[in-house]
């Protein structure tokens, strides 16, 4: 793996003391990365996974060539994102994208952490977009695991062109279990551009394991085929109202605090 050498933790005599703990949390937190990366490969877990990882690859979809990933949380103190760090990890391994082209926003990340992901290679994004990445034509891959409906929504009106959809590939909440939980209604007047691209969508479930029942749970690899996205009606297309989400009562998204756009 490209970025093995960022998980081994430095040595070093252990000091002691809470200003020691914080030097050390970057390198416990890599030990404990390497350790998760490690269980998903012997519990199967990744391997049975992997063959949603590669569905995209073997339709018209192109392979990515870059990442994003936004809400993976406190992955130094939560076992959950950890393990999803972990498995982004690896996906990184699978497709072949540097870790230098993976780029990460979660406003909760700790500077340990964030010092954690530079040592790893990887690029944290200088302000939160709020779901909004413009892909500008690089087939790119979004690591989006348990995000709130908004951050998808406002992804796909960013980027809401035939040509810009067939280019991405989304790992995250399942489109369908949207579709079936959500009343058709709530789901078309609060997260319109998800309700209109399902019939353009392919989907592949993340396999169940019970040992990852809570940290993967209703996670799919989605892909865009040209082919279906251009059997939309025209009308589909013409709508580019950005999101506001005005009556949202469950909205599940952090704003930006100045309230650009």
């Amino acid at each position: 793996m490209a970025a093995m050498g960022g998980w081994r933790p430095t040595g070093g005599r252990r000091r002691r003391g809470r200003a020691a703990e914080k030097d050390e949390d970057g390198s416990a937190m890599l030990r404990r990365l390497r350790e998760a990366r490690d269980d998903l490969l012997s519990s199967g877990f990744w391997e049975a996974s992997a063959g949603a990882v590669r569905a995209p690859l073997g339709s018209s979809a192109e392979t990515p060539g870059r990442c994003v990933c936004y809400g993976l949380g406190r992955f130094g103190a939560c076992p959950a994102a950890r393990y999803q760090l972990a498995f982004l990890l690896l996906l990184l391994e699978e497709l072949r994208v540097p870790p230098g082209q993976c780029s990460l926003f979660d406003p909760a990340f700790s500077p340990w952490e964030a010092a954690a992901l530079r040592q790893l290679g990887m690029r944290l994004l200088p302000e939160n977009e709020e779901g909004k990445h413009d892909i500008e034509g690089s087939a790119t891959v979004f690591y989006m695991v348990h995000c709130g409906k908004a951050l998808y929504n406002n992804l796909l009106w960013r980027n809401w062109s035939a040509e810009a959809l067939s280019k991405m590939v989304i790992i995250g909440n399942s489109f369908r279990g949207m579709e079936e939980r959500l009343l058709s209604r709530v789901l078309e007047r609060d997260y319109s551009y998800i309700a209109k691209v399902l019939k353009g969508t392919e989907e592949a479930a993340l396999p169940a394991h019970p040992r990852y029942l809570d940290t993967f749970n209703d996670t799919s690899v989605h892909w865009f085929p040209l082919q279906k996205l251009q059997e939309l009606s025209p009308q589909v297309w013409d709508f580019l109202e950005e999101p506001m989400y005005q009556d949202c009562e469950d909205l599940e998204i952090i704003r930006r605090e100045d309230g650009a756009k």
